[in-house]
């Protein structure tokens, strides 16, 4: 077997998974079958990818599309190895992402794959980070807004931002004070837009436009900020911190904290008591 395949994260209707293949130019391809809707980055090596959209030779940035129902083959001719973070999807996901995208009316992919484009960098740089980092929990938003990006891509639109409605804000509103009183505990992209009585991609994308952030974004700001007041006003042990503000581990808290706050939980804590 030349190819392993790792699943990081998955939910209703959707799946992501890290695809590593060892397979090399001698090596002859067999015929695969897509399950489900396939958006494929390449984020390492070069391989060439045959279906019934045509043939495609995809490099790093690229985006392999699959259709469900359709046979495929994957050939290294030109090259050893390759890596892919690869989402798979549900036609019934699909056509939810699809109804929010005013102007796509046609459920499926009319060409094998995508070349790197700009408007894609940023989310597939976010996907691998998060696939490195083992940050599993972005990647449902990072699934919902790759889906609708490159369904956009394939369509040949150019969508332009709109204002959010007067109802829009109040369900982002509600969604807000949903995050603020459940932080500590998970929170899925489905449970929120549920919450506001929308679909997750169209709840995802006014989030943003009125927040000017994702969801995930906001529960983890949310998260260390409670984690940032409770270290300067408690004694409590960092781990308890990290633990009750809903991190998983302590590396995971450590790292955010970092980032966020720009030093580590313990000099933050170490300066505010010298300050006091």
């Amino acid at each position: 077997m030349t190819t392993a395949q790792k699943t990081l994260a998955s939910g209703h209707g959707w799946s992501v998974s890290d695809v590593v293949c060892t397979a090399a130019a001698g090596d002859k391809p067999f015929e695969e079958e897509h399950r489900g809707f396939c958006i494929a980055a390449v984020t390492r090596g070069t391989f060439r990818y045959r279906t019934r959209q045509g043939t495609a030779m995809l490099a790093p940035g690229a985006i392999l599309l699959g259709n469900p129902g359709a046979c495929y083959e994957c050939g290294h001719e030109h090259g050893a190895g390759d890596r892919c973070l690869s989402f798979h999807f549900s036609p019934a996901y699909m056509e939810r992402v699809m109804a929010d995208l005013p102007g796509v009316k046609r459920l499926g992919f009319a060409d094998p794959r995508l070349p790197p484009l700009p408007a894609l960098a940023p989310l597939l740089a976010g996907a691998e980070a998060a696939r490195e980092s083992g940050d599993d929990e972005a990647f449902e938003e990072l699934g919902l807004r790759i889906a609708g990006a490159v369904i956009a891509a394939a369509a040949g639109l150019s969508r332009a931002a709109r204002t959010p409605s007067r109802r829009d804000q109040k369900r982002v509103a509600e969604a807000v004070r949903l995050i603020e009183l459940n932080a500590e505990r998970p929170l899925s992209l489905t449970e929120l837009a549920d919450g506001t009585a929308t679909s997750p991609y169209h709840f995802l994308r006014t989030f943003r436009q009125v927040a000017g952030m994702t969801p995930y974004q906001f529960l983890l700001r949310t998260r260390l900020h409670r984690a940032a007041v409770r270290l300067r006003s408690s004694d409590a042990a960092i781990s308890t911190i990290a633990f009750d503000a809903g991190f998983n581990d302590l590396s995971t808290f450590n790292r955010r904290f970092r980032r966020e706050m720009g030093e580590a939980p313990g000099a933050y804590r170490a300066r505010r008591a010298h300050m006091r």
